[in-house]
Order: C-alpha cells, then sequence, then structure tokens
C-alpha cells in the first residue's frame, strides 16, 4: 500500500494572511485520508507560542524553523525535510518561497510550487534575480488572486507557469444565525481588522475619522490586529494629535473577529496595495457594508456600488464621504451588506481553494 502523499507548507509565522491560507490549506487536507501535511514557520519576533499550540490543538504537525540568519532558515528547513521525506512542498509569501524553494531544491523534494500572496513584494534586482533562478525547478507559480498572477508575469516569471488561485476563508464560521436579524441591531460603528504594516493604511482612515467629526458624526472605530509595534505608537500618536481617544479603540488581537463582524454595521480596509484580502472577505461574509481602498486585490473582491464601496488610496476626504452615506443610509448599507455576504458565501470559501490546490496534488507526478 501506497504511503499517504506528505504534502509541506512552508510560511511566515507572522501569522499574516499567507499564515491564514496555509493554515486553512492544512486543515483541510484533515479530511483526506491519502494525505499528511507539515505546517513549517519561519519565527517571527510575534510569534507566540499560544498561537502554534493553537494549531497543534487542532490536529495540525506543525514545526519552526529560525529567521535571523537565511542561510540557518535553509539548513534547518533542509534537515526537517530530510526527515519527513515530502512529496511536495508549497512555499508562501516573500520572501519566505526563495528559501523554501531553496531548500527544497537542494532535499530533491519532487514537486515545488511558489505561493505569492500580493500584488506588490520588497523585490530587490537581487531577489528578483533569486527568485526567477529557482523556476526550472519548480512546477508553477501561484497568485492568490488574477492581479497577483499578472504581477507575477510582469515581473518576468514564465507566463505558461503562472497561475491564479484565489484565497477562500472558512464560511462555516459565519452561519445565519451569527447575524442579528434587524440591520439598527449592529452597532453603527466602523471596523478595521488588519496588522499594522507599510501595506495598511491606518492613517488615512484615523484621518477620515477626523473630517467626520467636523460634519457632526462621531462613530467609533474598532482597530483590530497586532503587527509592528512602532505602526501602532505612530497610530496612537495620530489619534491623539486629532483628539479622537474617545472614539478610537485599539483591540489588538481578536479571538472572537466573526461575532464582532456580525455586531458591525460598516467594515473598512484602508491600504496601500493587496493580494486577496481575507479580512475583507470575512466582512463581506458577516454582512457588513465594506469600503475598500482602490487597489488591485481589493478590486477583485468589491463591485463598486454593489457589494461595497471603493475609494481612491490614501484620500481621507473620498473615505469620509464613504462612511457618511452609509452612517447616513441604513437602507444603503443594509443592502451592500447582503450583496456582499451573498457573494462571499458563493465565491469565497475554503472548500473552493482547497479543491483547486487538490487538482494540482492530483496531477500526473505528484506522487514521488
Amino acid at each position: 500500500m501506497a504511503r499517504p502523499l506528505r504534502v509541506l507548507h512552508f510560511v511566515t509565522g507572522g501569522f499574516s494572511g499567507a499564515t491564514q491560507v496555509a493554515v486553512d490549506l492544512c486543515l483541510a487536507a484533515q479530511g483526506e485520508p491519502d494525505m499528511q501535511t507539515l505546517l513549517v514557520l519561519r519565527r517571527k519576533r510575534n510569534t507566540s507560542a499560544a498561537r502554534v499550540q493553537q494549531l497543534r490543538d487542532q490536529g495540525l504537525q506543525v514545526r519552526l524553523v529560525s529567521n535571523w540568519l537565511h542561510a540557518l532558515t535553509v539548513w534547518e528547513l533542509r534537515k526537517i525535510m530530510r526527515a519527513w521525506r515530502p512529496d511536495v512542498i508549497f512555499a508562501h509569501g516573500f520572501s519566505d518561497h526563495i528559501w523554501g524553494r531553496r531548500a527544497a531544491v537542494a532535499e530533491g523534494v519532487p514537486r515545488i510550487y511558489h505561493v505569492e500572496h500580493n500584488a506588490r513584494e520588497r523585490y530587490t534586482p537581487r531577489r528578483l534575480r533569486q527568485a526567477l533562478a529557482l523556476q526550472p525547478h519548480t512546477q508553477a507559480s501561484i497568485g492568490v488572486s488574477e492581479g497577483v498572477r499578472t504581477a507575477l508575469v510582469e515581473r518576468g516569471f514564465a507566463p505558461d507557469k503562472c497561475l491564479a488561485i484565489p484565497n477562500g476563508i472558512a464560511l462555516e464560521r459565519f452561519p445565519a444565525s451569527l447575524l442579528p436579524q434587524r440591520w439598527e441591531q449592529r452597532e453603527a460603528a466602523i471596523l478595521m481588522a488588519s496588522r499594522f504594516a507599510r501595506q495598511k493604511d491606518h492613517a488615512t482612515l484615523i484621518q477620515a475619522l477626523g473630517l467626520l467629526r467636523e460634519r457632526g458624526l462621531t462613530p467609533v472605530l474598532y482597530l483590530a490586529g497586532s503587527g509592528s509595534a512602532r505602526l501602532r505608537r505612530k497610530a496612537e500618536a495620530l489619534v491623539r494629535r486629532l483628539s479622537l481617544q474617545e472614539q478610537v479603540r485599539f483591540l489588538g488581537n481578536v479571538a472572537d473577529l466573526p461575532q464582532r463582524l456580525a455586531a458591525t454595521q460598516v467594515f473598512v480596509l484602508s491600504t496601500h496595495w493587496e493580494g486577496m484580502p481575507l479580512a475583507l472577505v470575512e466582512a463581506m461574509a458577516a454582512g457588513c457594508a465594506c469600503v475598500g481602498s482602490q487597489v488591485l486585490g481589493v478590486r477583485e473582491v468589491i463591485e463598486h456600488g454593489r457589494t461595497g464601496l471603493l475609494v481612491e488610496q490614501a484620500d481621507a476626504g473620498a473615505l469620509a464621504d464613504a462612511l457618511q452615506r452609509l452612517l447616513q443610509d441604513p437602507a444603503l448599507a443594509l443592502r451592500l451588506g447582503q450583496a456582499a455576504r451573498s457573494q462571499a458565501l458563493a465565491v469565497h470559501g475554503r472548500d473552493a481553494m482547497w479543491q483547486r490546490y487538490r487538482a494540482l496534488l492530483n496531477e500526473p507526478g505528484a506522487r514521488h
């Protein structure tokens, strides 16, 4: 009897969207009797032992490797591969996909996949050369949206090896029973769930809140997520400078995010760039009226005027205008929220994502 197919996912331990996708793929594979998965995290400063243990409590095999020196990351990852002998590796995100694929090539892993999670990454000329040099050993470069796939091709990745598999979410976390029966039962507040990072634009959202106050609107703004302590301090300083302390709540990591989303009327993703924004899709699944920055990735999720509103990135005035519309027109907010939920349930489920990855694993040569 053939041994189960062994699939290794290598990703940052920063618990970003890329981490969540890798975790979801491992969880989805638990129902496959002919498959074993191993999740390897590159340790980051915010890789908490408690969150790793939570993954293990869900039945996942999880290992960690060092982060402070790339050569050490590759060496530790090679040791894991040598002992576990994976048939397939999915190396997620920049720059982890370089180090993961380097280790896999050195250890002779039969099938190697590169998963790109953002339309805009910090590729220097050197890093891009390193990534492209691994193409002959890579079965496919997977973009988590059509926009990310296009960005890969524009960077020089082989078009015939680039494909799009949109990210999905665990829809079972958003049952109809989670949603209030009436729109007015939700708090007329704004929520943004996103880590503090250069990619995200908390500042424009806070500035928009200041503009709303000048117009006589004082909604509470909830900011969920951790990330960079330095950037959070900058956001807190901006809140103080604009005297918005009574309106802004910094929540940190939130364990009950689906419940919070379902209890809130408006969700905002203020951002400079995206790949496939999972937090936005989760807000849609929770029936929030959503506003997103008009950037690649977000445009693929929100249809302006039907499933949400799009505004120019870094434009506090435009964002304030959109928020004012939703806060002052409950019928519009309800209609957008209902359409957003229908879209998320129909298109953005984790099962649909998993079936696309499963099809790759079913291709000839997936087994060693």
